[in-house]
């Protein structure tokens, strides 16, 4: 266990959780003189430089633009390690997440990336929200990323220095989605993509409407996006996008059986309807989402 590890963290404002992970990150079970903590603030009202000074490990940095992708781009631009993990402002990482995260990303040749567990918490674990309990069936199943989708959630993901260098940095223009953008990349290169269930953090589950709408308007701008750089005809994709917004509207009933049943069991019946209702809002919010990006930008097509 003798990689030196750099920990890539972008930050807006947000101190109060930013101190619990720095907090967090001192606590760890990996040899102190063996990994940095690199801050990356993206443009905070907030005094951050008086807030990381009470924490040894950690240094600051700065990237004007916003974007949370280009801002750990410029974390990892400065990074010293060999092995870089990245996680975020508002997560709790294990004092083992660093152990076991560079055990899980050095157990195989051809490593590209390994996506840790992500477990969620509520404010109140006896009353959870119907958004929250929303966010943990729907949002970072990280074995299901892996598997499905070919990627990582930045959350809880560590990587080789030398595979960014290989594959390329983050895309700094897009909002949403990167991580899924980059792990494909990797994946396409022929790097093996590993989940690791012993490689946790803890991460909020949002709790407000407002919360998860912008959540699902970013993840599905960002998608757009991707899908938009990824392909090689206007046409294609436009009449992809077409289709996939018809089949959108059709009411979401093996997703949202599916989310139920990843879902506590102690649900009560009550807990439940809500829930259901929630996906079915959700769902046809962010078709709507979707619906407007389409035709606004429909006229880049001519």
């Amino acid at each position: 266990m003798d990689k030196f590890v750099s920990v890539i963290i972008p930050v807006l404002n947000n101190i109060e959780g930013l101190c619990q992970t720095l907090s967090a990150l001192d606590k760890q079970t990996y040899p102190s003189q063996l990994y940095e903590v690199i801050v990356v603030d993206n443009g905070s009202s907030q005094d951050l430089k008086s807030a990381i000074a009470q924490f040894d490990r950690a240094r600051l940095s700065y990237e004007e633009c916003p974007g949370s992708y280009i801002a750990r781009n410029q974390g990892i631009s400065i990074a010293k390690g060999e092995i870089l993990a990245f996680t975020d402002s508002d997560c709790i990482p294990e004092p083992d997440w660093l152990a076991n995260g560079v055990k899980c990303l050095s157990s195989v040749d051809n490593c590209g990336l390994v996506a840790g567990k992500i477990n969620f918490f509520y404010q109140n674990p006896q009353r959870p929200t119907t958004v929250e309990l929303y966010d943990r069936a729907t949002f970072l199943n990280q074995k299901k990323y892996i598997e499905q989708y070919r990627y990582g959630a930045t959350a809880n993901m560590f990587t080789w220095k030398k595979v960014v260098e290989e594959v390329g940095y983050f895309n700094g223009e897009l909002k949403s989605g990167g991580d899924k953008e980059w792990g494909q990349r990797v994946s396409r290169h022929g790097y093996i993509l590993l989940y690791s269930s012993d490689t946790c953090i803890a991460h909020p589950a949002r709790s407000s409407w407002q919360e998860i709408s912008q959540k699902i308007a970013r993840t599905r701008m960002g998608g757009y996006e991707v899908d938009r750089l990824s392909s090689q005809s206007k046409l294609l994709f436009y009449g992809r996008k077409l289709l996939t917004i018809i089949w959108r509207l059709k009411p979401p009933t093996k997703s949202a059986l599916e989310k139920l049943k990843e879902c506590d069991r102690s649900l009560t019946v009550i807990q439940k309807i809500k829930l259901l209702g929630a996906i079915l809002a959700i769902h046809y919010q962010g078709a709507w989402v979707e619906i407007e990006m389409y035709f606004k930008n429909l006229k880049y097509i001519f």
